[in-house]
């Protein structure tokens, strides 16, 4: 392996391997429907557009009926894009809605789609252009892959199953680790650094929500690791031009990602 490539690659599942976005809005509706129970459950229209420019805001899959009904109730775009974590915590403080109950409706919906319809469930996701083959090619290399999400690892497999991904060495640390990623890529280099005695392991992470990097790159002791923001993915234009000045963020093309190690850092930020 050259001294460009890493040691340890992490990447987070939706929005950089995988493009759920149909399956996102139809789950949050339907769980939308089932905790606030509109008497005209008829789609509004746009409201689906609406929710996929205003999607990048959600860090887990607990806020995306919060979204919508923020959405519904009129809220403006910009101030969601702007303050969602604060906007969130207040409409489910207003509603009288725990973050558990969102979470489990959500996963409800999930298991009962899955169970009574697979092949619809799964025709709702794809994934991104040459992305599976490029997994599957570092799959057959020394290099260690591990999926870092905050969906749930069964849904993970699933779609990964699909596509024939092996998973013989292909780790996985969805929602139910119950960690965040920092705390799951700082356990992640305890272990490799404890089992291999390598202290030159390098570990590269893509993600495409901006806010998780800023809260990697906040973490001294995860300063070594190399940080890229997948362009492809959730995220905004306005995200994607504040990385141009953070050094330390590197933004990432889908024609980059199948691309050698060294044009992922030096055709960056350019």
């Amino acid at each position: 392996m050259s001294v460009n490539a890493p040691t340890v690659l992490a990447l987070d599942f939706d929005g950089v391997l995988c493009n759920g976005m149909k399956e996102y809005f139809q789950t949050a509706w339907r769980a939308y429907c089932n905790i606030w129970q509109p008497d005209d459950t008829t789609l509004p229209g746009e409201l689906a557009e609406r929710f996929y420019r205003t999607r990048p805001v959600v860090e887990t899959g607990w806020e995306m009926p919060l979204l919508l009904r923020s959405l519904l109730l009129d809220t403006p775009e910009a101030d969601i894009l702007l303050h969602w974590t604060t906007i969130a915590k207040q409409q489910a403080a207003t509603d009288g809605i725990e973050p558990a109950r969102l979470a489990a409706e959500v996963d409800g919906v999930r298991d009962r789609w899955i169970n009574k319809d697979i092949d619809s469930w799964l025709a709702e996701q794809k994934f991104y252009p040459g992305v599976i083959p490029q997994l599957q090619a570092w799959l057959t290399t020394s290099l260690q892959v591990v999926i870092i999400s905050t969906k749930e690892g069964r849904f993970i497999q699933q779609l990964l199953r699909q596509q024939n991904v092996d998973f013989t060495r292909l780790q996985i640390f969805g929602k139910e680790v119950k960690r965040s990623k920092p705390e799951t890529l700082r356990s992640l280099i305890a272990d490799h650094n404890s089992a291999s005695h390598n202290s030159t392991a390098t570990f590269w992470f893509v993600e495409d929500r901006l806010q998780t990097l800023q809260a990697v790159r906040q973490q001294s002791d995860l300063s070594n690791v190399k940080l890229f923001l997948a362009d492809w993915g959730y995220n905004t234009p306005a995200e994607r031009d504040s990385v141009i000045h953070e050094p330390q963020i590197h933004l990432l093309s889908l024609q980059q990602f199948s691309q050698t190690w060294v044009t992922w850092t030096t055709e960056n930020n350019a």
